[in-house]
């Protein structure tokens, strides 16, 4: 996967170099671009925002340096024999990213950032390369940062150990919090390593039975407890089906129970708990 970056402080990129992603860069799993937008300005200021038509706070991102660095980019990507280029725009008012949405750009051979800052990027910029490829406006939670490099970050991370090859044990993400089809997506429960003791905590006996199923059945337990005090939007939204009888037991000791659709809802007095 070839992944280009176009961001005002191409230092902030540098964790890109580190652990996973940094490996999977090394050995050539991924091939990642960082372009400073700043060599694409004309004037002695550098100059890459101006004042937002129709008045307001901020600034936004101007045109010329976005769209002159862009063109560069995905100049660069076709030379060098890269294809199917997907322009991926962090933005607080994108859709939100998940799991299911990492799995989707995993899939894409060419990922082209556009972190923003300010007010963002005048919008023209967006529309003009949606005639050329797929956009994905993502946003990785309600909350607004100074920029959209930490959001690069996570995305890539995200995306990267779905790549075939990355993750030393190629099922080490079927499981995770949040995979598709994994565990009816509840939150993973808690886990443990050597020693079995430390500082007079113990790990759960289970864990120690050498017993599959009972260990299986904890752990399942354990991520529906998890979820209810954590996510319990999860389970509301969660198909019923995926839920055997053993979880229905364990989530109605939780305080939920079935509504007229199948779904989960939780008891108001499980709530107050």
């Amino acid at each position: 996967m070839r992944l280009d970056v176009v961001t005002i402080f191409p230092e902030y990129l540098e964790p890109l170099n580190v652990s996973l992603v940094g490996k999977a860069r090394a050995r050539g799993q991924l091939n990642v671009h960082v372009h400073d937008l700043r060599e694409w300005t004309y004037d002695r200021h550098n100059t890459v925002d101006d004042t937002p038509y129709g008045g307001g706070p901020g600034m936004v991102m101007k045109t010329e340096p976005w769209g002159d660095a862009l063109d560069s980019a995905l100049a660069d990507g076709y030379e060098t024999g890269s294809h199917g280029p997907a322009l991926v725009v962090p933005t607080p008012s994108g859709r939100p990213f998940t799991q299911e949405l990492a799995v989707e750009l995993s899939e894409r051979p060419w990922l082209v950032f556009a972190p923003a800052r300010y007010e963002g990027i005048d919008r023209r910029v967006i529309d003009e390369y949606a005639t050329r490829m797929p956009v994905y406006e993502v946003s990785i939670g309600d909350y607004v940062l100074a920029g959209g490099e930490a959001a690069v970050l996570v995305v890539t991370e995200a995306v990267a150990r779905l790549l075939p090859g990355v993750l030393g044990n190629a099922e080490s993400h079927r499981d995770d919090s949040f995979a598709p089809g994994a565990m009816a997506n509840l939150l993973e429960g808690p886990v443990y390593t050597k020693p079995p003791q430390w500082r007079g905590r113990e790990i759960p006996e289970v864990l120690v039975s050498g017993h599959h199923g009972k260990i299986a059945r904890w752990r399942r337990d354990e991520a529906l407890r998890r979820t209810t005090a954590n996510r319990p939007d999860l389970i509301e939204r969660c198909d019923p089906s995926a839920f055997d009888k053993k979880d229905r037991e364990m989530l109605s000791i939780l305080g939920w129970q079935p509504g007229p659709d199948g779904r989960f809802w939780r008891r108001p007095e499980a709530v107050e708990e």
